[in-house]
């Protein structure tokens, strides 16, 4: 009788072999040519995946903030069985703020699968799973944190190497699904769906506690802990982008513990207990010489990647904690009435006593029964004109 051992011996050497062929399958791309959502490189994921489904990390092609081509890495999901005859559906999954450092990419982790709330349950649905790690966390460029567009290509490129990925059968539809920092990803991909990917037939956006009104959000932050890791981590991305020093906003004295919160990834317990570390040394100082939201070139980046500019072309699933002390509720709530004027379908749960940091795990068994019914082309619900 084989030992758990050599099972997880034979499911590894099966892994290396599989993906030893889909980059022999890919060997012939031409880097110059590669369009998005083209497969560079291919790795099994240590562990593998939930259920018996393959499960890989993949570079894939881009598109840049200039139009520049760049590279960016996901994990994908593909999950046990035949496929359907019209190909597997596919969940885009985009991940809550880890970082802003090559180092923070959900897809590095031991157990990259323990990251997406659910997986299983997904997987056993047949839906592929991928999730972006968006450009610069795991490949060596910028991060452009929390900018619209580059989240939003790297979503639906993520999509595009889904479907090129040999041996996946992946269809064209989809939903993206996303928390926090992904929400707000997700909800860049449904505004630019149409224009950026219009081969790729997307069904609905649901986000848990998304970012969307960026003045508001960091101003009401700005005293908190979690407020100062989130400011940190914008400014080291944002003074990069544009070129303007964090020193301009950053006091002297405070550029150490600024630069160790910025640097850090938000992956694990010990991970927050260093930014709970980082931002004590902040205890007793002043940390900024002014308010970003209200400071430019910062105010008018914030303004210029809020989403809710251009109306969602689908519906909308947004979920709220009650007990969010990061994302507002009533800033959420503010944007589903506006997606609500602009004439979007919005369904809006409510989750009493939830914080930020389990939004997504609280509102996924909704959200996902949410997605079932949008694959099966069922009348989408929406609160508009209720409340």
């Amino acid at each position: 009788m084989p030992t758990p051992l050599s099972r997880g011996l034979r499911l590894a050497f099966g892994a290396c072999v599989l993906a030893a062929a889909l980059v022999a399958a890919l060997s012939g791309y031409q880097p110059a040519a590669a369009k998005p959502g083209e497969i560079l490189n291919v790795w099994p994921l240590p562990g593998g995946g939930p259920g018996g489904s393959e499960a890989f990390r993949i570079l894939y092609r881009s598109t840049g903030l200039k139009g520049e081509p760049i590279e960016v890495s996901a994990a994908i999901f593909i999950p046990a069985g035949p496929a359907p005859a019209g190909g597997r559906n596919i969940i885009a999954w985009a991940h809550p703020t880890s970082g802003v450092v090559e180092k923070c990419a959900p897809s590095l982790l031991p157990d990259v699968a323990g990251m997406t709330w659910d997986l299983p349950q997904m997987l056993a649905k047949g839906y592929i799973v991928v999730g972006t790690d968006y450009p610069g966390l795991g490949t060596p460029e910028l991060h452009p944190y929390l900018i619209g567009e580059s989240e939003g290509r790297a979503v639906l490129d993520s999509v595009r190497a889904a479907r090129a990925l040999p041996n996946s059968r992946a269809s064209n539809r989809f939903v993206a699904w996303g928390h926090s920092q992904g929400g707000h990803a997700v909800l860049y991909a449904g505004e630019l769906a149409k224009s950026y990917a219009p081969e790729l037939n997307l069904l609905g956006v649901a986000a848990a506690a998304p970012a969307t009104n960026l003045v508001e959000l960091f101003d009401a932050d700005k005293s908190t802990a979690a407020g100062k890791n989130l400011t940190a981590m914008a400014l080291y991305s944002w003074s990069r982008l544009t070129g303007d020093p964090a020193s301009s906003m950053v006091e002297p004295d405070a550029m150490r513990p600024y630069e160790a919160m910025a640097t850090t990834c938000i992956e694990s317990i010990a991970n927050l207990e260093a930014l709970q570390r980082d931002e004590k040394n902040l205890t007793g100082k002043r940390f900024l010489k002014a308010n970003p939201a209200s400071t430019e070139p910062w105010k008018g980046l914030m303004q210029r990647n809020s989403p809710g500019n251009r109306r969602q072309p689908v519906p909308v699933f947004l979920a709220q904690g009650t007990a969010d002390t990061i994302v507002r509720p009533a800033i959420t709530k503010q944007f589903g009435n506006r997606l609500c004027a602009q004439g979007t379908r919005v369904m809006f749960v409510e989750l009493p006593g939830t914080s930020h940091t389990f939004a997504a795990r609280d509102s996924v068994r909704t959200a996902l029964k949410w997605m079932d019914e949008r694959f099966r082309g069922a009348p989408a619900p929406s609160v508009c004109g209720r409340r």
